[in-house]
């Protein structure tokens, strides 16, 4: 689990509906475990990143979400609860051990010379390569 203020609650529960909202709650979920996991890992292009706030804004490398109109706005009951449950360990695979994600008709084979984890409607996901030593 963890730890997040209520300002970080609202901003990530905001992220989940700009970035997956067409795909429905267990995309926004999928993207709540991208977002948990880019807090938990420690390779070089997370290291720094500690903190949801942190996820949302890191530039360069954050989401293009953040500029929709869906970002603005608070966040619903329901969409608290959706990334409270990502917050509280809950993971939806294939976003298990995803960093990276991106919403295309064809999914690639890597993504920032990432590997190919999984496809949930229109997002495609993308973990670290096992020689990074992320987890």
């Amino acid at each position: 689990m963890l730890k997040y203020t209520t300002k970080e609650l609202d901003l990530m529960a905001r992220l989940m509906r700009a970035e997956a909202l067409s795909d429905g709650d267990l995309a926004m979920l999928m993207v709540g475990n991208v977002i948990v996991n880019r807090v938990l890992v420690t390779c070089d292009l997370f290291k720094n990143i500690r903190t949801i706030q942190q996820v949302v804004y890191q530039n360069p490398g954050g989401f293009v979400a953040i500029n929709s109109g869906l970002f603005y706005g608070a966040s619903t009951t329901k969409e608290k609860n959706l990334a409270k449950r990502c917050l509280r360990g809950e993971y939806f695979y294939p976003a298990t051990n995803a960093l990276w994600f991106n919403a295309r008709k064809n999914c690639s084979s890597t993504f920032y010379n990432q590997p190919f984890a999984g496809r949930y409607k229109s997002h495609c996901f993308y973990e670290p390569d096992r020689n990074e030593n992320c987890y």
